[in-house]
C-alpha cells in the first residue's frame, strides 16, 4: 500500500502531522508493506526567494490579526508539538520560500533518502536557531549532508534552478487534481484522503480501512497456459 503525503517545509501542522501518522503507522500490523512518498505543496508560491520575514509579522498580515494574536497561536502550536514529542520555537522564527528545499526532497527520494531530509528540515524550521531562509544553498547543503546525500550533488541541484523543477509542480499539479487546497493531506493508496494533522487514531483508522479495501487481483482466465515459474517452465508433451 503506497500513503502519499503532500506538505511544505514552512507547515507546523505539516510538521505535527506527519509524527502522528508515523505513531499510527509504527503500530500498524502490515507498516513493513506500506510505502510513504512525499509530495511538494508550497503554502507561499509566489514568494521571492530572498524574501524573509518574521513568522508572527507573515501571520498578523495574512491572517489580520495583531502579532499578540499571532503569538497566542504560536504558543498553542508549540503546546501541540510537545505532545507529540516534538521541539518547537514559539519565538524567533522566519518565513520564506521553500522551492528549493521541495526540490532537494526531489533529489532525496532518488536516493533513497527523503523521509530523512524532510524530517531533518522539519527540525532545522522549527527547532533550531539557524535559519533555512536566510543563510543561502549552504544551509540547505549541510543538512542535505546530514541525512545522507552527497554535498557536491546537492549544491549543483540547488545552483540549477530547472533540476527538479518539474517534478515539484508535478506535485502541485496533482494535489490541486485531488481537491488538495491545504496542507498535510495524506492519500492512501489513491482511494482515501485525510485532510489536516488529525489524530492518530485518525490514521489508525484510514490504514486499516485502506488496507482492507484493497482488492485482490482477478484473474481473466484462470485455465492451464503454459507458464514459467520458480521450478521453471513447463515443457509441452505433444
Amino acid at each position: 500500500m503506497r500513503v502519499e503525503i503532500w506538505s511544505d517545509i514552512a507547515c507546523p501542522w505539516c510538521y505535527v502531522g506527519k509524527a502522528r501518522f508515523e505513531k499510527a503507522l509504527a503500530a500498524f500490523p502490515h507498516r513493513d508493506e506500506v510505502e510513504v512518498v512525499h509530495r511538494s505543496f508550497e503554502l507561499d508560491p509566489g514568494r521571492a526567494k530572498g524574501d524573509v520575514q518574521p513568522v508572527l509579522r507573515m501571520l498578523a498580515k495574512k491572517y489580520g490579526m495583531s502579532e499578540a494574536q499571532a503569538q497566542a497561536g504560536e504558543d498553542n502550536l508549540g503546546a501541540q508539538a510537545a505532545a507529540e514529542g516534538l521541539d518547537y520555537r514559539t519565538r524567533d522564527r522566519d518565513h520564506g520560500n521553500t522551492f528549493d528545499m521541495h526540490r532537494l526532497l526531489h533529489f532525496a527520494k532518488e536516493q533513497g533518502k527523503q523521509d530523512v531530509l524532510i524530517q531533518i528540515l522539519y527540525r532545522a524550521n522549527f527547532a533550531e536557531e539557524r535559519s533555512v531562509f536566510s543563510e543561502g544553498d549552504e544551509r540547505l547543503v549541510a543538512l542535505a549532508a546530514e541525512a545522507g546525500l552527497d554535498a557536491d550533488a546537492a549544491r549543483r541541484v540547488l545552483a540549477d534552478p530547472a533540476a527538479y523543477a518539474d517534478e515539484v509542480r508535478a506535485d502541485e499539479r496533482e494535489a490541486a487534481e485531488l481537491g488538495a487546497n491545504g496542507v498535510p493531506f495524506f492519500v492512501l493508496d489513491r482511494k482515501y484522503g485525510v485532510s489536516g494533522a488529525q489524530p492518530a487514531e485518525v490514521f489508525t483508522q484510514a490504514l486499516s480501512q485502506a488496507w482492507g479495501a484493497r482488492s485482490p487481483l482477478k484473474l481473466v482466465d484462470e485455465g492451464g497456459a503454459e507458464a514459467c515459474g520458480p521450478d521453471g517452465c513447463a515443457v509441452p508433451q505433444h
